[in-house]
């Protein structure tokens, strides 16, 4: 009698489905490995096909050399290909797929159909496999190529079934592989149709830059700058964003090793190194990177999906990339596609402060000397006139009315030192008459106010307010400590947080002759995503086609700000309302570089200073940085 301890052999079906783990993840797995043999075969078209996110029917179709009926059945047989003959061919891998497993694999946990016709054959053929075993094969009717067909993907393997996404999530992810198979392969044409929707048509022989225009949106592939760099027989090629560009999410950075899609962490470190100074640590650049070198150099057969390699010479491979990246960004530079037209070392910092980055580089309209132009309908604290407030397109008479669309006394969680409140939930004003100018003024705060020289101090706090320093940071003198507040990042905070809580009542403008904005697919897509989003935020939006009309704008922004907020928004793949608020924020705060009269300097402190979370713009940067008398000895080195 046999044990159950007993080590035995197991069945060719079992072993099929033990390598399908490894091999097929999801349905985005399926379309990867046929794809890559279609490419192995000579294809010069490649056509996809997704029903029901890949779970109802999966069909890949090419023009390539095909396979000879008598071979069928090998080519779903564990561990037979014609890509290897000899050990040494493992240590030159020249083609994609090459482990005899991906066709075998799917044929496991499928019901699946191969029919294809070899160059030289009168007529094509076909072979069934369900569940492993093979119940079909014979003649066929197919001009040329190959053809196979997946339906009821993992259906004989419920447990793998239930992990998978929802349908919509599955059919993005075949787009998204797809979409960096064809990035590639230029020379070949591909098409993708999704529950009988043709979501793209690629013709042969476009280059990279149309390839990419038709997954991006304008507004990226417009930032982006080409590289051709070489090293010691490494090529590092391809095209890189501008730092002005880059978004909160690291799904445009595309990596390839000698046309191969892979993930490794060390071509992302090289690329980061290359933006070092010049993005945030949360912020990622939009990059496609093709690495070509000597194929006995870098090791493919690491992964079962062959997405991780590994490199004989790290450090050709990091200098390789690093070099390539900087060439764009130098020619950035050159070109003036930087938006601020300053170095690299310094474009990131000052575009960030600004224009308050949020993964978008929408002009201000604010002139460099920093006074707001004529134009100016938004920016938040204006500049304009010492004794008014600016936010979005309403401009305030009174401290209480800015402070009641900016800041709710009354309703935010007091931070310490935060000034008493009356009956009503709003400040005590004081006896004067007229525009309010400052929070809480006593005879000394109206009196630094008359008088810019003197300092301000905050009612109900040990803050006095000093002075701004490079017309974007505020001063102030805590006790005996120093402290600096970035006018920028405080009023994005300020902003946030009256939006979460007032900006989902939908208050719209209506506008007399409607914006009309072209859509791209990609743009589309995170349309539908976003729209209750936007109309909550005051957005009033039809689709016609391929053409957005905005109706109606928030009451904050004006139609060129409108306009400048939605190509944004579409663009940087924001995928909540939160999101969305983060970016208006962004939008309207007031610039770094703007002055700030007194008044309006202490306006905007007394409301940061109840605002929640206040010690960190939205995007997670510090907002305020302070130095004891300790810490400022150690500076000087008194100590």
């Amino acid at each position: 009698m046999q044990s159950d301890h007993d080590i035995q052999v197991l069945p060719p079906g079992l072993k099929n489905q033990i390598a399908a783990g490894e091999v097929v993840e999801r349905p985005a797995s399926v379309v990867k490995e046929l794809v890559e043999n279609s490419l192995d075969a000579g294809a010069t078209r490649v056509d996809v096909t997704v029903e029901r996110g890949g779970r109802g029917l999966i069909v890949v179709q090419d023009n390539g050399r095909g396979v000879p009926a008598g071979q069928l059945d090998l080519a779903v047989t564990r561990h037979a290909t014609s890509k290897l003959r000899t050990f040494d061919d493992l240590a030159a891998i020249a083609s994609f797929g090459f482990r005899g497993e991906a066709l075998p694999s799917i044929a496991s946990v499928s019901r699946f159909t191969m029919t294809s016709r070899a160059l030289d054959a009168a007529e094509a053929a076909f072979i069934e496999v369900r569940g492993g075993e093979v119940v079909g094969q014979g003649p066929a009717a197919l001009a040329s190529g190959t053809r196979v067909e997946v339906r009821e993907l993992f259906a004989n393997t419920p447990a793998r079934l239930k992990f998978l996404k929802a349908e919509t999530t599955e059919n993005k992810r075949c787009q998204d592989t797809l979409m960096r198979i064809s990035l590639a392969h230029p020379a070949c044409g591909f098409s993708l149709t999704i529950n009988g929707r043709e979501m793209f048509r690629l013709p042969p022989g476009q280059d990279l830059a149309a390839r990419l225009r038709a997954f991006w949106p304008p507004a990226v592939c417009d930032a982006l700058a080409p590289f051709d760099f070489e090293r010691l027989g490494y090529r590092a090629r391809g095209v890189a964003g501008a730092p002005s560009s880059a978004q909160g999410r690291a799904d445009r950075i595309l990596l390839y090793v000698n046309g191969r899609p892979v993930q490794d962490k060390l071509m992302l470190g090289a690329v980061r190194q290359a933006y070092k100074g010049m993005l945030l640590s949360r912020e990622y650049p939009q990059l496609a990177l093709f690495l070509d070198l000597p194929r006995d150099e870098v090791d493919v057969n690491v992964h079962p999906a062959k997405l991780e390699v590994r490199f004989t010479d790290e450090s050709r491979v990091f200098s390789a990339i690093r070099g390539g990246v900087m060439q764009a960004l130098s020619t950035m530079n050159e070109m003036g596609m930087n938006e601020m037209g300053m170095s690299a070392s310094l474009s990131a910092d000052r575009a960030h402060r600004e224009q308050g980055r949020a993964g978008f580089g929408a002009g201000s309209d604010y002139p460099r000397n920093g006074a707001p132009s004529d134009s100016a309908t938004g920016g938040g604290l204006g500049a304009s006139s010492p004794s008014s407030f600016r936010e979005g397109g309403a401009k305030f008479s009174t401290y209480r009315d800015y402070a009641a669309m900016t800041g709710r006394p009354g309703t935010l969680d007091l931070g310490p030192g935060a000034g008493e409140l009356d009956e009503r939930g709003d400040r005590d004003l004081g006896p004067e008459s007229g525009p309010y100018t400052g929070p809480h003024m006593g005879p000394d705060m109206r009196a630094a106010v008359r008088d810019g020289s003197r300092s301000a101090p905050l009612a109900g706090t040990d803050f006095v307010y000093l002075g701004q320093v490079a017309d974007t940071y505020l001063v102030l003198r805590r006790g005996t400590s120093l402290v600096l507040v970035d006018q920028h990042a405080a009023h994005e905070r300020v902003l946030l947080a009256a939006m979460r809580r007032e900006r989902t009542r939908g208050d719209s403008q209506p506008l007399a002759l409607p914006l009309t904005l072209p859509l791209h697919p990609s743009e589309a897509e995170v349309l539908d995503e976003l729209g209750e989003g936007l109309r909550a935020m005051g957005f009033l939006l039809e689709r016609e086609g391929d053409t957005l009309l905005v109706r109606g704008v928030p009451p904050t922004l004006d139609t060129g700000r409108a306009r400048e907020y939605l190509t944004d928004a579409l663009a940087s793949r924001a995928r909540t309302i939160d999101d969305l608020w983060t970016m208006m924020a962004c939008k309207t705060a007031i610039k770094a570089g703007q002055p700030l009269a007194t008044d309006e300097a202490l306006a905007l402190l007394d409301v940061w200073l109840r605002t929640p979370e206040r010690d960190y713009c939205p995007h997670g940067r510090p907002i305020v940085v302070s130095w004891s008398p300790g810490e400022l000895e150690k500076l000087f080195k008194r100590k």
